[in-house]
This record gives structure tokens, sequence and C-alpha cells, in this order.
């Protein structure tokens, strides 16, 4: 991770990062730890890539989720008894949505692929978030 890379992954902490977790809490309907692993993110050479396919890939699917599961007061508080974290990352560069999400000990991991189908893969994540979760549950 070059100089460009990390001033962008710095701005988008610093900018846009507390935007959208308070988005995910809202979804949610509570709080819990969200830990970012920022340098796997940043792709050498896709800098100019972080503002808009970060929120797709890892955010987006992330509030779609929450905001389906959490509608009803009984899954709420059932998530909300075991969720502990949410960890974002990118590890072997996942980049399929059925991929995406894990969830073990009241963590919610997401892995995937910092820049790869960004777009076009919103809903499936969110899916995956989903399933992951309540499989779990």
């Amino acid at each position: 991770m070059g100089l460009r890379e990390k001033k962008a992954a710095r701005e988008f902490e610093k900018n846009r990062f507390d935007s959208l977790k308070r988005q995910i809490f809202e979804a949610a309907k509570f709080e819990f730890d969200i830990e970012v692993n920022w340098e796997t993110l940043a792709i050498d050479d896709y800098a100019h890539l972080y503002d808009q396919t970060w929120p797709m890939i890892y955010f987006e699917p992330t509030i779609k989720a929450f905001k389906e599961m959490c509608s009803d007061e009984f899954s709420k508080e059932a998530i909300e008894e075991d969720l502990k974290k949410l960890i974002i990352q990118n590890y072997g560069n996942v980049h399929n949505a059925n991929h995406f999400a894990t969830y073990s000990k009241g963590i919610l991991t997401l892995n995937h692929s910092p820049i790869l189908n960004a777009a076009n893969q919103i809903d499936e994540r969110a899916e995956s978030v989903q399933n992951a979760i309540e499989k779990e549950l």
C-alpha cells in the first residue's frame, strides 16, 4: 500500500466511516463494535475507487440486512443478545457474495475484495449477511 492508498483509506475513515457506522446502528436498532482492517482494504492502484466501492461492498449490504433482520422485536433481541462485533476485511480476495459473510461466537466477519463485484451483488451480499447470522442463532 502506497501513499495514495494510505491517504484515500484515511480520508474514507475520517469522512465517511462514522456516517456509515451510524446507518448500520440505526438499521440494527442497537450498537456493537465495528473493526475495519483498513490495510487489507487498501489495494494498490485503486485508491480512486474506495469512496465508491467500499460502501457498496461492505456497508450497503450490511445496512440492508440489519433493516430486514431487526424489523421485528423478537429477531432484533436475539441478534442484539448474541452479536458482539463486526469485522470488515479482505483476505484471499473473495469476490463471490456466497462467501462474503460468516458468523461465529458473536462475531460477524465480512471478507471480500474491496473492488470486485461492487455494484452488481449488493442484494446477494445482504442475503449472505442475513443467512450467516440467522443460521447461527
